[in-house]
């Protein structure tokens, strides 16, 4: 997927809070957005190389958005809503294959107390729930999902379960914005009761699933399916 927009360079400086940066642009200090809520502290290192897309809009505070990363050599994906794009392009040209099939797609889907990223529906086949979520945080050859508390994960995958148990398919699909993961596994270091959480659906009929990520300034494509690993780390 080609990342729409005109690149620049840049070096990443400080963050500012939650969303915002500072970044280094042509020897100036400048503001940008970050699209990702992540803690992401192995990674916002003052210094190092960021690729930045320029947004010019009427009431914006920032003139661009963070949209990688530069780490060891390697380009990594920053902006947590790609995942969902990347996901919905492979899903309406078939090429998930555990999802495969169903030619009926909506986007943003309230179920229970959570709204998912997709619904997909067939005829005769069970609807299928499915929730995106990205990982940018590799250790030890493996992708770690999350990388700080998240309340609202646990109560995807919660209701999720709930889904499964109750006439849906129900999936969780990891999308690692980077090349060098070998798998994904929760990340219980930083929050141990979504991990309870993601292999107790598991164990209630929530099919989990991830894929890597070829990465590189201005494009990023979903790549092959990665192991899953829900043994306690």
């Amino acid at each position: 997927m080609k990342i729409a927009g005109n690149l620049v360079d840049g070096h990443f400086v400080t963050r500012d809070n939650r969303f915002r940066v500072t970044v280094e642009v042509r020897g100036r200090e400048v503001w940008a957005h970050l699209p990702n809520s992540g803690r992401l502290g192995e990674l916002l290192v003052p210094g190092r190389r960021v690729s930045l897309v320029e947004k010019a809009a009427a009431g914006r505070k920032t003139a661009y958005d963070l949209s990688m990363v530069e780490h060891d050599g390697r380009w990594i994906s920053m902006d947590a809503r790609l995942p969902n794009e990347l996901v919905e392009e492979s899903l309406l040209a078939g090429r998930l294959e555990p999802l495969a099939g169903y030619p009926v797609l909506r986007r943003e889907v309230t179920h229970g107390r959570s709204r998912f990223d997709f619904a997909l529906e067939a005829p005769g086949r069970l609807p299928c729930l499915v929730e995106v979520k990205s990982i940018t945080l590799v250790v030890d050859g493996l992708g770690c999902f999350p990388d700080a508390v998240t309340q609202r994960g646990r109560r995807h995958v919660n209701e999720l379960a709930e889904a499964a148990n109750s006439g849906y398919r129900a999936a969780v699909i990891f999308v690692v914005q980077r090349d060098d993961a070998m798998g994904v596994r929760p990340h219980d270091e930083s929050d141990p009761d979504f991990g309870l959480a993601l292999r107790a659906a598991a164990d209630r009929g929530v099919e989990v699933y991830a894929y890597g990520c070829q990465v590189e300034p201005g494009r990023v494509e979903m790549t092959g399916r990665l192991p899953v690993h829900l043994g306690i780390a």
